[in-house]
């Protein structure tokens, strides 16, 4: 069995440095065996390759590609605070945040994104129940924002 940062390196992906917070909050909290993160939004090297609402001026196939990139950001903040990420022994629970139109309705559409990389790096410890919630408008006008809850050992 590989680990997660094997797995990284067979499929080509790279995992982003963790983003430092830009407010009054942390990149993640630990109680007990869960860690949380942080919501993350889709910075690749500070900064934004998209803004605007999901069924407007961005694509359902794009924000899924945003989200992804959501779910590295929010795995990176989950090494930085764990040190191994085989010491995740599953994602528990993923919340997105679709900056949406008002007739958009495809926000698990978009969650996929996310959720597809988690299975891809951690195997079925990645498989993890999930909320896809459509909203009016994120920070930085991103298209998505993605936060997880992991268990650790």
């Amino acid at each position: 069995m590989s680990t997660p940062e094997e797995r990284m390196r067979e499929l080509g992906i790279e995992l982003p440095e963790a983003i430092a917070p830009v407010a009054s909050y942390v990149s993640t909290a630990r109680t007990g065996s869960l860690v949380y993160t942080a919501g993350q939004i889709p910075l690749v090297k500070g900064e934004l390759g998209v803004t605007g609402k999901v069924g407007a001026e961005v694509s359902a196939e794009e924000a899924a590609r945003q989200a992804r990139i959501c779910a590295l950001n929010a795995v990176a903040a989950l090494k930085a605070e764990v040190g191994e990420l085989s010491r995740v022994v599953r994602i528990v629970k993923v919340v997105g945040f679709v900056a949406s139109a008002p007739d958009f309705d495809g926000q698990p559409q978009v969650m996929n994104g996310a959720s597809d990389v988690l299975v891809e790096v951690f195997g079925d410890a990645g498989r993890h129940a999930r909320s896809a919630v459509g909203v009016a408008v994120l920070p930085r006008d991103v298209p998505v924002e993605v936060e997880l809850i992991a268990e650790i050992s």
